[in-house]
């Protein structure tokens, strides 16, 4: 085979084990209990102490809300990976990814336990993420990273706010949270110092916005 004929085989084949790796996370990420994590769940051997009706209830809204943010988080790092311009950045956000299907699994298996579904809007919630991310990674790799230490900036918020207003008893839930905060923070402070922009005040704002409308329509659906 032609030298050049070598190079575009190879270019095709590695595209399209790219796709072929696409498709996989996506299975992974919106088939309930098909991600499978690499690290056991924080919540271990924890016990619950005894919680009321309602109060699994709210505890099952807040981690319906968490395990969607997961998906965005996963459908955001794989669409800046899929458009990313250095080899380092794109390495940096499958590892990334790695841990949101850990986050991910963890929060689906809370779900379980406290007898609640995922959230039926999850597919639209990824296509839309998969879009911003990769948009942003088409920009350049600056405002791509920008994007994640912003977005993980805002989700360290929730998840800090979410262990707060969990039931007392839900020791399990929090114990979860607890990790997803201490791995969002080292996403963000990598994010910043690979390089990405910091997000002014306003578009900061606007993505408070967009992720209230997904907090209060996941709480419940």
């Amino acid at each position: 085979m032609p030298h050049s004929d070598a190079i575009s085989a190879q270019r095709h084949h590695s595209r399209a084990d790219q796709l072929i790796h696409q498709f996989d996370t996506v299975l992974r990420t919106l088939v309930p209990h098909a991600a499978q994590p690499s690290r056991p769940s924080p919540a271990g051997n924890i016990h619950d102490e005894a919680i009321s009706d309602q109060e699994r209830q709210h505890a099952a809204g807040l981690m319906r809300i968490n395990h969607t943010g997961e998906v965005c988080a996963q459908a955001l790092y794989q669409g800046q990976g899929f458009t990313a311009r250095l080899p380092e950045t794109r390495t940096q956000m499958e590892l990334a990814a790695q841990e949101e299907i850990d986050h991910l699994a963890w929060c689906d298996a809370r779900l379980v336990e406290l007898d609640a579904n995922t959230s039926l809007l999850n597919p639209l919630f990824y296509m839309t993420s998969f879009a911003l991310g990769a948009a942003a990674g088409a920009i350049n790799d600056k405002v791509s990273l920008g994007f994640v230490a912003a977005t993980e900036e805002l989700v360290g918020e929730h998840l800090s706010k979410h262990q707060q207003t969990l039931p007392e008893g839900d020791q399990r839930s929090r114990a979860v949270l607890r990790q997803m905060e201490i791995d969002e923070a080292h996403h963000e402070q990598w994010a910043l110092e690979a390089g990405g922009h910091r997000f002014p005040g306003p578009l900061k704002s606007a993505m408070r916005l967009m992720s209230k409308v997904m907090t209060a329509s996941v709480y419940r659906v």
